[in-house]
């Protein structure tokens, strides 16, 4: 949040709107009303309606309405997450509302159970000693002299018939 907050420029409604309350809460940040959404450079005034509404995605909620008289198909697209969750232009506001209070009540963050992560699989070989190459090595010289020797005593035994 507050790398948000010291960010130079502050356009973003919501940003804007936390940190007014913030302001409202005591905390000292120099800052103008100039760069609030909502502000009107002719009569150098901030216009408190029009930011509120920015802050609760009031121009969202218009944006769906264009989309749902206009272009029904793109605005199934669009806006899937808010269809599956049932949330309509009119009840955007509300949503927000309704997150804002939650938090109120219980702002500490709820820490989330994370899997593992999976065993990767690895397909270089591990890296032996000195003494486990020998052994190997060893290993397999044995393993070649007894086929060797299993194959001589075999085409002995053919002879004999």
């Amino acid at each position: 949040m507050w790398k948000q907050l010291v960010r130079i420029t502050l356009l973003n409604p919501q940003i804007v709107g936390s940190h007014s309350g913030a302001l409202d809460g005591g905390l000292d940040i120099p800052h103008s009303d100039k760069r609030f959404f909502g502000f009107s450079n002719d009569s150098k005034q901030l216009d408190a309606e029009v930011h509120r509404k920015c802050i609760y995605v009031g121009h969202v909620s218009a944006y769906m309405g264009t989309f749902m008289e206009d272009e029904p198909e793109t605005y199934q697209s669009h806006f899937s997450e808010y269809i599956k969750k049932i949330v309509e232009q009119d009840g955007i506001e509300e949503m927000y509302k309704k997150v804002h209070a939650t938090i109120c009540a219980n702002p500490i963050q709820k820490k989330v159970e994370k899997q593992p992560p999976k065993e990767h699989k690895r397909y270089n070989l591990k890296k032996l000693t000195y003494e486990e190459r020998k052994a190997k090595l060893v290993e397999r010289l044995n393993a070649l002299n007894s086929t060797t020797a299993n194959d001589e005593d075999n085409e002995d035994d053919g002879d004999d018939e």
